[in-house]
């Protein structure tokens, strides 16, 4: 690829599952034959993954992706923390940014695209209700609750704010970088500073793959991330 790419895919990578970078040359190169008019580019991030368990993975990813950018944390800092140097790294005009496994389908991601075209800055992925039947009970009350509290507390353009799914402009990147929280409600933090900036925000309806696992709740992050939501409450 010469010149900047149209778009950047950025990936958090933290312990990934088994055959990661086998799913991801399949996804990223069926993404790029459904944009076959644009340019793509794709950054991994590593956040704190003993470099040793992935090395040849990542030199799979560079021998068969060209535009494939690699960068990494020396320790666990957050899926935030990893998507934001990922953000800092990318040089395409829109940015997209999503999980390791590629869990939503590429109609998805197109779709979100494609909102973004009707001078949007922000495009926010919305899972409907068939989502909670692959969820487990813990996460299906925290994310149901959290929903609660985005529509009556904080009235913000999405009750959504934790889907895996997120894309925006050169406007929402700058608002994206302002961004301080490391671990999972970076989300909401962006989602609350781009309505604060006044960025043009839109939700796009976007569908999980069939066969996706979901990993347990820590009790300990869920603890912490609760004072995220006070914190992000009251900026």
């Amino acid at each position: 690829m010469k010149g900047k790419p149209d778009i950047s895919i950025i990936l958090p990578c933290f312990n990934p599952p088994l055959n990661w970078d086998k799913i991801i040359l399949e996804s990223f190169s069926t993404l790029s034959t459904a944009f076959s008019d644009k340019s793509l580019e794709l950054i991994i991030v590593n956040d704190g993954t003993d470099k040793n368990q992935i090395k040849e993975e990542i030199r799979f990813l560079k021998n068969e992706i060209d535009t494939f950018t690699f960068a990494e944390h020396t320790e666990n800092k957050g899926k935030g923390s990893a998507i934001r140097t990922g953000v800092n790294l990318a040089k395409g005009d829109f940015i997209i940014y999503t999980d390791i496994d590629f869990p939503y389908t590429v109609k998805s991601i197109q779709d979100l695209y494609s909102t973004s075209l009707s001078n949007c800055d922000v495009v926010l992925g919305h899972r409907d209700t068939s989502y909670y039947s692959h969820t487990p009970w813990a996460r299906k009350v925290i994310s149901k609750s959290l929903r609660f509290s985005l529509k009556t507390l904080l009235k913000l353009p999405t009750d959504d704010s934790q889907c895996g799914l997120k894309g925006f402009n050169q406007k929402g990147k700058e608002v994206f970088l302002q961004t301080k929280i490391d671990r999972f409600l970076f989300d909401l933090e962006f989602i609350k500073l781009a309505s604060k900036n006044r960025l043009n925000v839109q939700n796009c309806e976007v569908q999980l793959k069939e066969g996706v696992v979901f990993s347990k709740v820590n009790i300990k992050i869920l603890l912490r991330e609760g004072l995220n939501f006070v914190k992000i409450f009251f900026r």
